[in-house]
Parts: C-alpha cells; structure tokens; sequence
C-alpha cells in the first residue's frame, strides 16, 4: 500500500534546522557554534562531521521506516522506475506506485521521502559552512576542502529539486527560469539579510535558484583545489566539476557543461570488459569518481540498492518482487558488437540463473551481489562525464569531435562502434544504454521535454503497467509535501504544483 503522510508537530525542513542531523558520535542537533565550539577543542572533529554527512545520505528510514528508503539512491532508483527503461516484473509490490506515476501527490510519502533528502543535505551543508567565519576563507587545505565540499554539495541538491519540483522545460524545449520552484536555505555564512532569508523560504524562481547554485560551485571548485580526499565517499574537486557538468547540462551552457566534464575526467580509467561484468558494487573501480564504501556496520541489507535492482541477490529483485527488466525496446536498439548486452537476458531467459530473478527475459545482469551486503554505491563515473562532453559537443553542432569524444568511451564498450559523427540522439541512447539503472533516465526525460512509451507491439512492461506518459505530464513532477505546506508560511496552497495523472 501507499504510504500517506501523517502530519506532526515537526520542525519546518526548508528552516535552518533540519529533522535529520548528523550520524557521528551521537550528536543530534548539532549547528555552526557548537560545531566550532567542539573543532576548537579537538580539529579533527570537523572531518568526522563531514564522513558522517556521507554517511547519512546511505541512512536506512531518511524519510520513514520503509525498505525502500535507504538514502540518496533509493530517491533516485525511485525517480527512475517513472521512466521508459526498466521493466517491472514479477511480484507486484516495491515501486509499483512510482513505476506507475501515482506517488507524487502531496499526501504521500514519496513527496516528503525527495524533499527531506536534499533538504537536509543542505542543511547539513549549512552546518558544516557555519562553522567557517564569514570575513575569509580558511588557509588550511583540508579546511578549505571541506568547505568547498558543502558548497558543491548544495548545488547538487539543488539542481535535483529543480527537477523533481519542476518542469524545467518548455514544450519548445526552453528553460523555464520564470517557474516557480523551490526554497533557498542559506547558511548564516551567507550574510543574507533577515528579510531575504524569509522571502527565500517561497518558492524561488527556476532563475534565482539557478544564480544561487552557480554561485555555490564558484565558492567550491577553488576551494577543492589542491585538496585530497581520504576515500571516494567524499567529494573531491574532479566530482565538483562532474556537479557542475550535469548542472550545466539541465541548463543548456552547452560549452560550460563540456568543459567541466572534462576536468572532471581527468585521471580516471574507463572499465575495460571484464571490470563491466563486475557488478557495478565497488567504489576502487577506476571508472568510479563518487560513491560510498559499504562495511559491515554500514550495510542495509534488503533495504538497499541491491537488494532492489540487483537480480543476482538475495534481495527483493533476486527473489522475484519487481524483477528489474530492460525495456525490449532499448534492448532491441544495442548492436550484437556491445559488451553492454551482455550485462541483460535475451527475451529467452536464463534458467540457470541463481536467484528467479535472474532467470526472467530482459533481466538485468548489471549489478552484482557480495556476500554481508558489502557493495558499494557509485553516484558518479567517468563514462558519465564523456557522455555529458559528447552531448554537449553535439548539442554545439560539433557532431565530429562529440564523436571522437564519444569513441573514447566505445573503445571499451563496442569495438564495432565507428561513426565519424554523431547526433544529440545518438549520444541520449548511448546514455540511455550506459547509465541504465543507476537513477540518470528520468533526469533525462525532464531536461529534454520527454514523456515514456511503454505500450508498444511486443512491449515487455506487464499489461497493467503499459500506460505512456505524454511529455510534461504533471505525473512527473511532485507536489511540496503537505507538512511543508502546512508548516512553511511562505508556501501556501494556491502555490501548489497541479497534480494529475
């Protein structure tokens, strides 16, 4: 069943505090002062706050006690079964509203599940930035890299609201910067003014939030610069570039998106075909820019990523509820040549397969299982940002070198691949085909104005669930949660997105 909101006397989300706070040493609700209070009798608490603002993004229950809230990629899998790609077959149950657009509405979980997740990253963000005085920027390295890291980490949360809060595009394919969209929170460090603060708590339009993410990536690219991350958990300056290339690919700077995606590459090595049969579960991969090291103490089990996209686990997907499926469609449009079918069923199946649901036709291969549920996560890799530069380049009507930019990734994924030019379309089925499953499509489909066909001749999406979904249908976008309706004196409900499906 669907789980509806129940509303309590609860702190606004989109206020500086935050209901969620840090997972480090128990320090509940912990902001800038007591933060610099701590720092200042022992530095390295500031990086045990910062492990841990990555540790809640992989928390089990962010939202509510539910298995398909287990961080930051249950709210982009989530988003992704709204899409054309995957097929939802088998036992009907975990995604099923999602997979049929009846979850955004602002009674639902769903809703409230999205918000809290990004809003409270940045209010995180915020605490981390607070703790940082307001005159100057800190000298120390590793000082420097954490703030830089709380900025590029607000930008990325505010380009995902935009998207799911939004329709970002016109029917001519237009940004749509006069849109409302969603609340600003800033940061004391900010030095906004009181009046700015409250009226920020509205809905802000597409181009103000815009301004303030840009903003945010100039403060947190210098800042990163030179600094070295423990582990890949944390972002570095190469995945605040990789943060700037896909917000400049939802806002069209085509050239600017090209060149952060180029930057943001650097010094990463492409999965050759044996690391691509892997299983997609481990962070020191090569490819890997950004993600987060499961261990034992860590791990979520059935409540995870893997449990509900893996097909090889012993999770939901292995044992049949919602086998995660290829669209036929797109299958169909992968040459014999590409390594990439290889990590799907034919349409005939494997019976050999371990768990059922790998045994279905069109299942998913891709993603592994390791024994105590140690997989990794992954949210960014370099086959992502050679696919931004390739669009971008073709977007620019460069159409030959975004093919020679885009052979750099087909070197290692078909080697029968050899078109000397390519089109925007080109590069979307490639992304389509390279990205599937790791929570990108319908980011895609709302940047590009696109709506879903599932309802086609030897279609392999269940009977029940071949409904296409027009472009720019409201389905797509979410309502602002009700508590946050109800809670925020700067939204109120005639400010509510239209719903319908």
């Amino acid at each position: 069943m669907k789980k509806i909101l129940y509303i309590a006397a609860f702190a606004l989300i989109a206020a500086v505090s935050c209901e969620k706070s840090f997972d480090v040493d128990n320090t509940g609700n912990v902001y800038g002062p007591q933060i610099a209070e701590k720092v200042e009798q022992d530095p390295s608490v500031l990086s045990s706050y910062v492990g841990g603002l990555y540790s809640w993004l992989t928390t089990y229950g962010m939202a509510y006690d539910g298995h398909d809230d287990y961080g930051l990629l249950s709210v982009m899998m989530n988003l992704e079964y709204m899409g054309n790609d995957i097929a939802m077959n088998g036992t009907q149950n975990w995604g099923l509203y999602d997979y049929n657009h009846d979850y955004g509405q602002e009674q639902y979980i769903r809703s409230f599940q999205n918000w809290t997740c990004f809003y409270t990253l940045i209010n995180n963000a915020n605490a981390i930035i607070n703790f940082f005085p307001a005159d100057s920027d800190p000298t120390d390295v590793n000082s420097r890299g954490f703030l830089g890291q709380a900025y590029a980490l607000r930008a990325f949360a505010y380009t995902n609201l935009i998207y799911i809060f939004q329709d970002p595009v016109d029917e001519n394919g237009d940004l749509r910067t006069d849109a409302p969209t969603v609340p600003i929170v800033f940061a004391t460090r900010d030095g906004v003014d009181s009046e700015t603060v409250t009226a920020s708590q509205g809905r802000n339009p597409m181009s103000t939030v815009m301004a303030h993410i840009e903003e945010n990536l100039a403060k947190a690219l210098p800042l990163l610069e030179g600094y070295v991350r423990p582990n890949k958990n944390e972002v570095d300056y190469s995945v605040a570039q990789g943060i700037a290339a896909r917000y400049y690919l939802l806002t069209q700077q085509w050239e600017k998106a090209a060149e952060a995606a180029a930057e943001a590459m650097n010094g990463y090595t492409l999965m050759d075909k044996t690391r691509l049969y892997s299983g997609f579960m481990e962070i020191e991969d090569g490819e890997v820019m950004w993600g987060f090291n499961h261990s034992t103490e860590t791990q979520t089990a059935y409540a995870s990523f893997f449990s509900h996209m893996s097909n090889e686990s012993e999770g939901y997907t292995g044992i049949g509820q919602m086998i995660k499926c290829i669209d036929a469609k797109l299958y169909s449009q992968i040459p014999e040549t590409d390594f990439r079918k290889g990590l799907f069923n034919t349409e005939a199946g494997d019976p050999s397969a371990a768990q059922p649901g790998g045994q279905y036709p069109y299942a998913s291969r891709k993603f592994g299982f390791a024994d105590q549920w140690l997989q990794d996560y992954i949210y960014m890799r370099a086959a992502e940002m050679i696919l931004i530069k390739a669009e971008a380049e073709a977007r620019l009507g460069n159409n030959g070198p975004a093919a020679t930019t885009l052979k750099v990734l087909m070197a290692q994924r078909d080697p029968g691949f050899g078109k000397g030019s390519v089109t925007v379309e080109d590069v979307l089925l490639q992304r389509r085909i390279e990205l599937w499953g790791e929570g990108f499509h319908y980011f895609d489909l709302r940047r590009n104005g696109l709506g879903t066909v599932r309802n086609y001749e030897g279609s392999n999406h269940p009977e029940w669930a071949r409904k296409d979904f027009a472009p720019h249908a409201l389905s797509f976008r979410f309502q602002i949660p009700l508590r946050e309706i109800q809670e925020n004196t700067e939204i109120n409900e005639e400010d509510q997105n239209e719903w319908t499906l």
